[in-house]
């Protein structure tokens, strides 16, 4: 299989926050936005693995700030790391200022999907190729992040997440 670079993975969508879509506080649900930040992360598993792809988890949210009526949202989500199954997808939200256009990051998450055939199996997916500063970062935290995950489900002794183990160790 042809390693893959994270900007084939990329997903951009943009959307505006509508009122049936906010809260009391005339926010964006946070539940909304889990939705939009899954679409974008199951193209870009889908486009990296040219497969069908399930979600396998939800690793980290971050909702650090409120996206409020009437703003542009983007999702940006990309493969940050592919493991033998599975992928690790990477999602930027920003919002819009409406006068000035300017771009803030609002939120980020990372969501775990795997690639599976047709009848649900697992199946093996391309390996990634980093090539910005950003994309390479990503990249190995992917591989600690997997680690502790494993860790902590009791699927992996700590004696041997090694990467994990180099965060601690000079």
């Amino acid at each position: 299989m042809r390693a893959k670079t994270p900007s084939e993975s990329r997903t951009v969508m943009t959307d505006l926050v509508l009122p049936s879509e906010t809260n009391p506080l005339n926010n964006l649900f946070g539940g909304e936005l889990l939705a939009r930040m899954d679409r974008a992360a199951s193209i870009s598993a889908r486009r990296h693995s040219r497969r069908i792809t399930v979600t396998a988890s939800v690793n980290h949210v971050a909702f650090n700030r409120a996206v409020p009526l009437g703003s542009v949202v983007t999702v940006e989500a990309s493969v940050s790391r592919a493991f033998k199954t599975s992928m690790e997808i990477f999602i930027d939200v920003w919002i819009e200022d409406r006068f000035t256009r300017e771009r803030t990051k609002a939120n980020e998450a990372i969501y775990t999907f795997v690639a599976v055939d047709d009848t649900g199996k697992p199946t093996e997916v391309p390996p990634l190729e980093p090539e910005t500063d950003l994309e390479k970062e990503r990249y190995a935290a992917a591989l600690r992040r997997k680690q502790l995950s494993l860790v902590l489900a009791g699927k992996m002794k700590p004696s041997d997440a090694t990467e994990l183990k180099a965060l601690f160790t000079t």
